[in-house]
């Protein structure tokens, strides 16, 4: 049937303008994005080229963090952030899916709902009040119980003496990595709920129409449903654990030393960065090391984002 110049959707009415238009505005968005991020990686690699020149390679594989001397290096806060995130996240991981498998599988409703929102509001705690919360709360405990506990048990152990041997002080690798564990439990749990309560119904109803389990309707069937976006899930936690700053640099104990013993005091990039930005001059070797480590620590974000990838395409290559 003709349209008329009236109608809707006709020729000439100035509507055959708005899907052009919308399509122009997401491209422009994504784009931003981009561009975003190129200056961010820009910014960092210019203001750092100084201390690539000076210390070439050598940055990356010294320890060193001397300003008297104009002695700097990367290792000792790139091996500090890698040790407290993993242990972040293996602490984390479990107990967020925990969480989520409560809340979507076994809770009631009457209390999923507020424990749901619990989690929700512990995601928004600002990290600088888990900082006082570990320094205050967690590093007595850690000093007085965990530490000497460990040293007792496994401080004797051949294979695991050199991680749990050292003064029980109460802050280290160790202790920073459960502050991490603690704030980015509620985010990765928080991804799988959603993710868990979005999968089809009738899914799960023919796994246990055939005599399945809980744990087996989780582990076969709504685990490789949700596969993409628990990981996904998985990697925002670690990105945050990456870059925390202030929540980190009230337990770690802001030593720049590498150490096998998770009790020993260490830094990493962003507490390093925190602490040190301020005492730094305008175009001193000292600030072109610390905006080197902003790139490093870029570097290490998009490394881990893309091992994720390949876990991802190797997953679905195997279904």
């Amino acid at each position: 049937m003709h349209q008329g110049p009236g109608q809707p959707g006709a020729p000439g009415t100035g509507r055959d303008w708005g899907d052009p238009a919308f399509g122009g505005l997401v491209r422009a968005c994504g784009i931003l994005v981009l561009l975003l991020i190129g200056g961010i990686i820009a910014v960092m690699l210019i203001g750092g080229r100084h201390a690539f020149a000076t210390f070439g390679w050598h940055f990356l594989t010294s320890s060193a963090w001397n300003p008297v001397l104009q002695h700097y290096g990367a290792l000792a806060p790139v091996f500090g952030t890698i040790v407290t995130s993993f242990i972040g996240l293996a602490v984390a991981v479990p107990l967020a899916f925990g969480v989520a498998f409560f809340l979507t599988e076994m809770a009631p409703a009457w209390l999923s709902s507020p424990i749901g929102t619990a989690v929700e509001l512990l995601a928004a705690v600002p990290s600088i009040i888990f900082g006082m919360w570990g320094f205050f709360v967690i590093v007595p405990i850690m000093a007085r119980d965990i530490q000497p506990a460990l040293i007792h048990s496994l401080g004797h152990v051949p294979l695991l003496h050199p991680f749990f041997s050292g003064a029980p002080f109460g802050t280290g690798l160790l202790t920073g990595g459960l502050i991490l564990a603690v704030m980015i439990t509620p985010f990765i749990a928080a991804v799988m709920r959603d993710v868990f309560n979005s999968m089809p119904p009738v899914l799960k109803e023919s796994a246990y129409g055939l005599g399945s389990t809980r744990w087996d309707v989780m582990r076969q069937v709504v685990l490789p449903w949700s596969r993409t976006a628990v990981i996904g899930g998985i990697m925002l936690g670690l990105g945050r654990a990456l870059g925390e700053t202030m929540a980190i640099t009230f337990v770690i104990g802001n030593t720049n030393r590498i150490s096998a013993s998770l009790f020993s005091p260490g830094n990493t990039i962003a507490s390093l960065i925190a602490l040190e930005f301020p005492e730094s001059e305008a175009g001193s070797l000292k600030l072109s090391s610390l905006l080197a480590l902003g790139f490093i620590l870029m570097v290490i974000s998009f490394i881990t984002l893309a091992c994720s990838r390949i876990l991802l395409r190797r997953g679905q290559a195997m279904r």
